[in-house]
């Protein structure tokens, strides 16, 4: 593998984070993180069938009634609930999938990447994108 910064380069043609699993708890680690990325610029579009906005941004029940391209899925979400949700992002043909540090399913991330889609799995994306200074 060449030494290319796969991390950075989504991260740089990101734009807009559905971001699965995000509570309007400010003490919940998908708060601050998704609150730092939107303040880095990233459109953050909380994906919780209990919440109805979060950090000023409609909330939605699934991927799949979210209006408009998705340019990742970030997943806060226990690993048994992974393989459903890279069902839908194959469904909906999203380009990227990130799970969140701790949440590993490797053959849900498997099944995603033979249908084209980017990866990240068991890293923390706020993380990722301080240590690249973006």
């Amino acid at each position: 593998m060449n030494s290319t910064d796969h991390v950075r380069e989504l991260l740089s043609r990101t734009k807009t984070i559905a971001v699965v699993g995000l509570s309007s708890n400010p003490m919940r680690p998908s708060f601050g993180v998704s609150q730092y990325m939107q303040r880095k610029g990233y459109r953050i579009i909380p994906v919780n069938p209990n919440e109805t906005s979060v950090l000023g941004e409609k909330a939605y029940a699934t991927l799949a009634e979210i209006p408009g391209p998705i340019d990742l899925v970030d997943v806060f979400r226990r690993p048994e609930f992974v393989p459903e949700i890279v069902d839908e992002v194959i469904r909906l043909k999203i380009p990227a999938l990130w799970l969140q540090e701790g949440v590993v399913h490797e053959a849900a991330a498997s099944k995603a990447r033979e249908a084209g889609i980017t990866v990240v799995m068991d890293r923390c994306i706020l993380k990722e994108h301080r240590a690249r200074a973006l």
